[in-house]
């Protein structure tokens, strides 16, 4: 499998340099130890954490470990080997070089709380994801800021008009095929037919191995039922009465689970946006299914063909459009905040981009015709806040190039660089 440049190469390595601990967490296989391995080099050396084995006895005598794996060192998979943290606090107490102690770790359910008791202060804690777009077609190198940070300066239009697209890899060519493909690298370069035995594994792995260990799980077959039926309602609204009632779950189970889902990174949610202008609207979070392949995977949605006439098409694009732009939000120098929008009324926006006190409402289309009606929520948005500031309206769907609509909405291709 070849080695795809990712957006968070720089961070690790400017963190690197001024903090003594980073922390890289993130599902299981999105390529945390391959991103370290390739920013450190060969000459840092890396130990391999086991939920079973005790390797090197590093639980059993944290001390004695760390003395004999000196820094820099990779750990992998801190989790399980949790005793090591508070002796890497005192080591780093009486050291205050950069660089020392490289993390790992894909369940921060456990995780985060030793690192916040033992580490505060004296940790960077990075989230890494499934491959970005641009990072499967190969071109985050060539990507210096995202197409998102263009909507939040004057010459918005010029700036994205000036923009490339990205090129289609010959394994993915059409929009639902890189959809239905999703980005853990595992799955970047198999064919088709194998692609649904990788995800199986994926899934067998994360249920019996991930979940049993980091929570009571009575019936792995009920929990695996659940983590389907997520997969079926990303991109909406969160429920924990509905996904409890569809299996015969109490809404404490639901929510409990959904929890254990997102502190494995499976399951992200955007807070909604309020105001002040009104009381009667939505404060629901919505949820996404962290990587679009795994969720056509667990609705059994055999090919990109089968997935272009699906009834889950529209909520699996606007999964894939977001996560992207979670992913993008790495290269910003001031972080946008992403929130979405809804009315009781039914006036809604998928996505709520703010910063600086701008606000960027972004609509998300699997088509390549935009519509007067795709704009509506843009509308009902500027119209019930409209004493904050404004900026661009924008349409993400799968048009050609970029176009400005009347009241100031660009349309942008999905795949911009």
């Amino acid at each position: 499998m070849n080695y795809r440049n990712r957006h968070m190469e720089n961070l690790v390595i400017r963190h690197g340099k001024i903090s003594q601990v980073l922390l890289v967490t993130g599902a299981r296989q999105v390529g945390k130890s391959t991103l370290l391995d390739r920013v450190l080099g060969p000459s840092v050396p890396r130990v391999v954490f086991d939920p079973v084995t005790d390797v090197r006895n590093a639980r059993q005598d944290p001390e004695f470990f760390l003395t004999q794996n000196p820094p820099p060192i990779v750990l992998d998979e801190i989790q399980y080997a949790p005793e090591l943290l508070p002796a890497i606090k005192r080591r780093v107490d009486l050291n205050p070089a950069a660089g020392q102690y490289f993390l790992t770790g894909s369940q921060n359910l456990a995780l985060l709380k030793n690192v916040s008791e033992s580490l505060a202060g004296r940790v960077v804690i990075l989230d890494l994801l499934p491959l970005s777009l641009a990072e499967r077609c190969g071109s985050a190198g060539d990507i210096r800021t995202p197409w998102i940070d263009d909507l939040f300066q004057p010459d918005a239009v010029e700036r994205l008009r000036a923009r490339r697209r990205l090129p289609p890899r010959d394994i993915e060519r059409t929009l639902f095929a890189r959809v239905w493909r999703g980005g853990y690298p595992r799955a970047l370069d198999l064919s088709n037919d194998l692609l649904p035995d990788m995800f199986e594994s994926y899934v067998r792995t994360y249920v019996e191995r991930d979940v049993r260990r980091l929570a009571e799980v009575r019936d792995q077959q009920v929990f695996s039922r659940f983590l389907s039926l997520c997969a079926a309602l990303t991109a909406s609204e969160i429920n924990h009465s509905q996904l409890g009632r569809e299996l015969g779950l109490t809404p404490q189970t639901a929510e409990r689970w959904l929890a254990l889902l997102k502190a494995t990174f499976q399951w992200f949610e955007i807070p909604p946006y309020h105001g002040n202008a009104i009381k009667r609207i939505s404060r629901k979070p919505k949820g996404y299914f962290a990587d679009t392949g795994l969720a056509a995977f667990l609705q059994h949605i055999s090919s990109p063909e089968a997935l272009a006439g699906h009834p889950l098409q529209g909520q699996l694009f606007e999964t894939h459009v977001v996560m992207d732009i979670v992913k993008q939000r790495t290269l910003c120098a001031g972080r946008p905040e992403c929130l979405h929008w809804r009315s009781h009324g039914g006036a809604e926006v998928d996505m709520l981009l703010e910063r600086d006190g701008m606000f960027v409402p972004v609509e998300i289309k699997s088509s390549a015709r935009v519509t007067e009606g795709d704009t509506r929520g843009i509308r009902a948005f500027r119209e019930t806040y409209a004493a904050v500031q404004h900026g661009p309206g924008v349409v993400v769907c799968a048009v050609e190039e970029v176009s400005l609509l009347r009241d100031n909405v660009i349309v942008v291709p999905y795949d911009l660089m």
